[in-house]
């Protein structure tokens, strides 16, 4: 019997430990932290966002980097497997707007325990608050584990499911790339991606925790579109977040980071200019003999309406018979068209994922091992691979887990 050494208690590592396992192999599954599925248990805001609806053939297009390397790990271990893996194991799971599938209780803890019963089942050695140092190697091929205590575990094939650098404070802090360099890998240049964006504006404060839906925004770098989206965003204190400036992230963050964005925002994208001027003018008609701040309480969202006026450039006071058509045509491109610049990425504490990784030019894509040293295996966020929103990147996880596993279980020495 072959025996399985897993480096990391995430989606992926937890998901290779039982494919393994299942195959009829030997697993061990050494985990950093106290428990496993830190990061899992606050994916999806706590809800775990496990998977998405689509056809699998659409999920290609939702991949940011590296997208062909995934076609083995996603037609081995498809979106529909995965639901019938949970529901198996006792999840039972639901659809949501754009796709997205969730365990039905809303609880990211009923995967985790759902995938901890599997693994004890399979009689997987899970072990806790072991903290893996490095790879062993002997003439290029991987033949253990040191941990950070100084004992060394040895086994037929390592697979490194580490997690990238996001969310550090789940445990996240890179440790699959340096095992990835000291066996010869090139790791890819690492940024935060999935993450809210700071804008240099006034009004960030004053519509903090405003959340919009059925917006569309777009971002321009100049007069050239990068990324456009329909959906939902959310104001902080420093800026922008939500599903749509989320995504927006991966698309516009290396451009980003060399200079200022412009974020495009349509209020109203369900009607052309030309109706929002008739729905404004039967707003206008309708209060008449009422001041412009006052006039407007139907058009936005409490918190939004002191700053439209604001930008409108239409003195508050003002009654709404003395806005001249100008202002209102001004008004009604202001709805339509609601500007901001965009000036940085915040930072890994509060990025979702990791851009970057170990270089796939490297890894096999129809086994996950690696092309440089031997019985090595990578799975999940450590390879340079992410998506955007809506379950895409933690199928990644559950797809190259998978095939880790599978093709980790067929190796010997």
């Amino acid at each position: 019997m072959s025996k399985v050494l897993v480096a990391g208690g995430g989606a992926a590592g937890m998901m290779a430990a039982v494919s393994a396992a299942r195959c009829g192999c030997k697993v061990e599954l050494y985990e950093k932290n106290d428990r496993l599925g830190k990061k899992l248990f606050i994916t999806g805001k706590g809800r775990c966002n496990l998977t998405n609806a689509a056809d699998i053939e659409d999920f290609f297009p939702a991949v940011v980097s590296n997208r062909k390397f995934l076609y083995s790990a996603f037609y081995t271990f498809t979106n529909e497997q995965t639901v019938r893996f949970f529901e198996e194991l006792g999840v039972r799971t639901k659809t949501e707007r754009g796709g997205r599938i969730f365990p039905w209780s809303d609880h990211s803890s009923d995967v985790i325990r759902a995938l901890e019963r599997e693994m004890e089942r399979l009689g997987v050695r899970v072990v806790l608050n072991a903290e893996v140092k490095r790879l062993l190697m002997e003439d290029h091929t991987v033949t253990g584990i040191q941990l950070s205590s100084g004992e060394k575990r040895y086994g037929d094939a390592v697979i490194a499911a580490t997690g990238g650098i996001s969310y550090p404070s789940t445990g996240s802090t890179g440790d699959g790339y340096r095992f990835a360099r000291e066996c010869g890998h090139h790791v890819t240049e690492l940024s935060p991606a999935l993450v809210p964006m700071e804008i240099k504006e006034w009004y960030a404060g004053e519509l903090m925790g405003l959340s919009l839906r059925n917006v569309e925004i777009h971002i321009t770098d100049g007069k050239k579109e990068l990324y456009r989206e329909f959906g939902e965003m959310l104001f902080t204190h420093y800026g922008v977040t939500g599903p749509t400036v989320l995504s927006a992230s991966s698309i516009v963050g290396k451009t980003l980071k060399e200079r200022e964005l412009t974020l495009h925002i349509d209020l109203k994208p369900a009607l052309t200019a030309e109706q929002l001027d008739r729905r404004v003018l039967r707003e206008f008609e309708a209060n008449r003999n009422r001041c412009f701040k006052n006039a407007v309480d139907s058009l936005f969202p409490a918190k939004l309406r002191p700053v439209m006026v604001e930008l409108s450039g239409i003195p508050a006071e003002r009654r709404i018979h003395e806005v001249t058509r100008e202002e209102r045509s001004r008004f009604v491109r202001l709805i339509k068209d609601f500007q901001m610049t965009l000036t940085a990425l915040r930072g890994y504490s509060e990025a979702i994922i990791t851009r970057g990784g170990v270089s796939v030019r490297e890894v096999d894509p129809g086994t996950m091992e690696s092309r440089l040293a031997g019985h090595l295996y990578f799975a999940g966020e450590v390879l340079d691979l992410d998506a955007l929103t809506g379950g895409y990147n933690l199928q990644i996880a559950w797809s190259t887990g998978y095939l880790a596993g599978i093709s980790a279980a067929k190796q010997e020495d």
